[in-house]
């Protein structure tokens, strides 16, 4: 957007997603730091952004890096999509808006593995000054914040009976998923605001986007950071016009906010990870870090859908009609999240902590909805909230556009795939439930009745989808595994930091939008101290 010519900057943000966007409003607050954010995507003008239930619709476009897996061997070899997102706010820009943060217990143990500063006492300030609620305010909510956290506009009939059946099976019902107990039922609450997505670039970035130390350019892919032995001096990128490298100095610190699987390669192209894999791709090596890549984690969802015997699914929802009441509105069906309700249960007989996510939907949803049929039907997918699988992110070449190779290894491990049957079965159990019995046609996926845990886990094999949650792959921590400390620096070298989601020791017991957001605040913070 902008030519940075010649100039110095105090800091170089890679990536304008939910932790780059955050940063480059925070750090040039003030106005003493010049930034620099560089964004591979393109600036967020696609008219889809912004109409919530029009989010799979931007899946496999110009705003996705559309990655795929290694072929996963619990997964009946399948190769599994993975929609990341390519523009301002990232993958803000086109997920599910569900505002979750997950468990108190998930940062009480981040700060259990020696990272100071990071238990949930620590971290729910941060929370709390990134979210304006517009319907919460108490000790767990925040006002007056960048990011518009709201109830839905228009929820869904299919959705009310959702919550009605999640409490005829026994869970409670749950008005806010965020106040301190996860468990029951009950609806999402969604990044939007006036019945449209509320993003991160929404939030942090384009109201800021005039200011005169701030500096963003889209199109420009980072390939690699430079170095002086082992301190950060700047980056090179690749604006897309030219394809001529370019180069940018910094005089305080390179950060990287590229994602789970974009800051990992970044580093391994720049010679910062498992020094037998650069060597492989002849990089050399600037500082050996072997957990680079490593502890990817992700959710794994299976969903079973059913065709409604009701036409009041969000079959049509782009009709005229419902674009009028959009447009004029900001209600109706386009309002939708897709995703409207859910809960968090147990099904641990040794562990009250929840440790399955259901979520729900009023349509059809079959390989992310590329394969629905036609006409009206609902789903609802449980995953496990924290598996024990451990992924990696590889390169596939030294060539920085060609896509890395991402290997979440999911159900690798056996507790995995038993928490996820379990799951499954309390999917099959609620959807069989009284309060569905006006709405249930037949089922449509699977196509057989599942009854014994064989035909349970031929389906969690043959359907199962990310749900778009991949985290882990630059931890935080102490360990000789570790690539960050408590402060978000790379082990080993200088002036170069990791901010987004890889940086999690564990995943979050819930959607990782807004634990993301909070990483960043934090680490604004922080950086705005030293």
């Amino acid at each position: 957007m902008t030519d940075p010519g010649e100039k110095t900057y105090d800091y170089v943000i890679v990536g304008a997603g939910s932790a780059g966007c955050v940063l480059a409003n925070r750090l040039t607050a003030d106005g003493t730091n010049e930034v620099l954010l560089l964004e591979a995507g393109k600036p967020d003008e696609k008219r889809e952004i912004s109409i919530p239930a029009a989010c799979t619709e931007l899946w496999k476009s110009s705003v996705d890096w559309e990655y795929y897996t290694e072929a996963q061997t619990e997964l009946n070899d399948r190769e599994l999509y993975w929609p990341r997102g390519k523009t301002f706010g990232g993958s803000s820009s086109i997920n599910a808006m569900i505002y979750a943060r997950g468990q108190s217990a998930d940062y009480d143990h981040w700060a259990e593995l020696g990272n100071e500063g990071w238990a949930y006492e620590d971290v729910l300030d941060y929370f709390k000054k990134a979210e304006h609620n517009e319907h919460y305010s108490s000790e767990y909510h925040g006002t007056g914040g960048p990011r518009n956290v709201a109830d839905l506009q228009s929820p869904n009939e299919l959705s009310d009976a959702f919550i009605e059946a999640g409490q005829a099976v026994g869970l409670a019902h749950n008005e806010d998923f965020n106040a301190g107990d996860q468990s029951g039922v009950g609806f999402y609450q969604v990044t939007q605001k006036d019945g449209q997505r509320h993003s991160a670039a929404d939030a942090y970035l384009k109201p800021v986007l005039d200011r005169s130390n701030l500096t963003a350019i889209t199109g420009a892919q980072v390939t690699s950071v430079r170095f002086d032995g082992t301190e950060a001096v700047g980056v090179e990128y690749v604006p897309d016009e030219s394809r001529t490298p370019e180069t940018v100095d910094i005089s305080e610190e390179v950060i990287l906010s590229a994602g789970a699987v974009n800051s990992p390669q970044l580093l391994m192209l720049s010679g910062i990870g498992p020094a037998n894999h650069l060597e492989e791709h002849d990089i050399p090596v600037v500082h050996e870090l072997p957990g680079v890549g490593r502890n990817l984690q992700d959710h794994l969802q299976t969903k079973i859908n059913y065709a409604s015997k009701r036409p009041i699914s969000l079959e049509g929802a782009d009709s005229l009609w419902n674009l009028l009441k959009y447009l004029v509105l900001k209600r109706g069906p386009l309002t939708s999240n897709i995703a409207e309700a859910g809960g968090f249960a147990s099904v641990s007989e040794t562990d009250e902590r929840p440790d399955i996510q259901l979520i729900f939907g009023p349509s059809y949803s079959i390989n992310h909805g590329f394969d629905n049929p036609e006409g009206h039907g609902f789903w609802l997918g449980a995953l496990c909230l924290r598996p024990e699988s451990r992924g990696r992110i590889t390169l596939q070449s030294a060539d920085p556009f060609d896509d890395p190779m991402v290997d979440p290894q999911y159900l690798t491990e056996e507790a995995d795939l038993q928490t996820q049957v379990e799951g499954v079965k309390l999917v099959r159990d609620i959807l069989q439930a009284e309060p569905f019995d006006d709405y249930r046609g037949e089922m449509v996926s699977p196509d057989f009745d599942m009854q014994s845990d064989e035909q349970i886990i031929e389906h969690i094999r043959e359907t199962s989808e990310t749900l778009y949650h991949p985290v882990g792959s630059c931890k935080m921590g102490t360990d000789d595994m570790a690539v960050v400390d408590d402060r978000l620096a790379v082990h080993g070298v200088n002036r170069l930091r990791v901010v987004d989601a890889s940086i999690m020791p564990t995943i979050t017991s819930g959607n990782t939008d807004a634990p993301t957001t909070m990483i960043a605040e934090k680490a604004a913070h922080h950086i705005r101290q030293t």
